[in-house]
């Protein structure tokens, strides 16, 4: 499903994603409340959220959508100056967000990986958009939560999904097996109660476990 309050970008869109054989746009709508509402006769297995829209916004949609039980997954679509609802909104369960202006083939990928179940984090153009994020906070939401429970390892792949590198790049850098790294994730996501890669981002940056002043590479 289409959601955004301006209907040439959903045209677009629907032009780029209709080209795809495994693709289907089955729904769209103009704002939140009205996904929500489509929603309830439509099945769709992502939902491609824009953030600023009236009468109900990309965050509260995606909280509402994403509390339903086997609901479809939220994929947020965002710009530079809107940074902080993004943020919000992976905090509200979306698994994961997209600048608007991404080039079709990540957004297909994207689409499909968030389908498959995992979530949209690892672009280099994310990776920015994390540090302008992790600015916006304000001091007293950047809790430093227990993260005892952790092995040193776990902590350290934890950092490293943070800063944005995928599950590759973690093993090359850790040298490790891509396999290792999956099971370290896993173990971390059922450690600490998150349901996902995008959520696991959010924690580090609000419990410090990563900031903007801590270097990349």
């Amino acid at each position: 499903m289409l959601v955004d309050d301006q209907e040439l970008v959903r045209t677009g869109f629907r032009m780029v994603l209709g080209a795809q054989p495994d693709i289907e746009v089955v729904g769209e709508a103009a704002d939140g409340q009205a996904a929500v509402e489509a929603l309830r006769t439509i099945e769709a297995d992502v939902v491609l959220m824009d953030v600023r829209m009236p009468r109900m916004d990309g965050v509260e949609a995606a909280r509402v959508i994403c509390a339903a039980p086997d609901g479809p997954r939220v994929l947020i679509l965002t710009t530079f100056d809107l940074d902080e609802y993004a943020f919000a909104a992976i905090k509200a369960g979306a698994a994961g967000f997209l600048l608007k202006d991404v080039p079709p083939a990540e957004l297909i990928s994207a689409i499909r990986s968030v389908h498959s179940g995992d979530a949209v984090v690892a672009p280099s153009t994310t990776r920015r958009l994390l540090d302008r994020f992790a600015v916006l906070l304000p001091e007293g939401d950047r809790r430093r939560q227990d993260t005892g429970a952790l092995t040193a390892r776990e902590r350290e792949v934890l950092f490293h999904v943070a800063r944005g590198l995928s599950n590759t790049e973690i093993a090359t850098r850790l040298h490790l097996a891509e396999a290792t790294v999956k099971t370290h994730l896993g173990r971390v996501l059922a450690k600490l109660g998150l349901r996902d890669r995008a959520q696991a981002v959010v924690y580090a940056y609000e419990t410090g476990v990563v900031s903007p002043d801590h270097p990349r590479g």
